[in-house]
């Protein structure tokens, strides 16, 4: 019963239920752009496998999510992908949620006390309206902040002073694919660069 309530847009966390709204354009953009470009380097590398929002994530602790983003590493791909059900069963090497403003008080509090819970290796919070990005670490069982990626227009970055913009960082290294690098501006652009 529960299941088929979140197919229709709802969560399930810690037993209650929370309707999840449609994605605005910039979040499917950002979405997308997650799955190309991670979800294209694991592929083309056989590293593993990235899904897009509106897939069931059953949690070890009886969480039932539909993240933003999901990579899940090739060494588990097989036991947790249900390919029958076209669910996922267990806990994803990475996770991303992306703001918006009915559920980014969720994303930052209880879903990532869930995701820290249950072991997800690397989650980002991102917000589409700063275009910032918060990266997540899991160390000894518990989440450490990497760092805050912001992206910069080229009129911001003309503005900063040389020390200033010598601090700006323009990647993001994905931790789960060893280091490999997302230029932010193709994180929360229309077309890469």
């Amino acid at each position: 019963m529960l299941i088929n309530d979140v197919r229709k847009g709802y969560e399930i966390i810690e037993g209650e239920k929370f309707m999840a709204p449609s994605p605005g354009m910039g979040h499917v953009n950002v979405t997308a752009n997650l799955v190309t470009i991670i979800g294209g380097y694991a592929r083309v590398n056989k590293l593993g496998i990235a899904f897009a929002d509106n897939l069931d994530v059953h949690f070890p602790d009886g969480s039932l999510f539909q993240p933003d983003f999901i990579f899940i590493s090739a060494a588990k791909a097989d036991l947790f992908i249900d390919k029958r059900n076209m669910t996922l069963h267990g806990v994803p090497d990475m996770v991303a949620e992306i703001f918006s403003r009915s559920t980014m008080k969720r994303d930052i509090g209880i879903k990532k006390d869930i995701y820290e819970r249950n072991g997800v290796k690397e989650y980002w919070i991102i917000n589409p309206w700063s275009e910032s990005i918060e990266v997540y670490i899991l160390r000894d069982s518990k989440y450490f902040l990497d760092d805050i990626y912001q992206n910069y227009s080229d009129d911001e970055l003309k503005q900063l002073t040389d020390e200033e913009r010598a601090e700006v960082k323009m990647e993001v290294p994905v931790t789960v694919l060893d280091g490999f690098k997302v230029k932010i501006r193709n994180i929360f652009g229309w077309y890469f660069e």
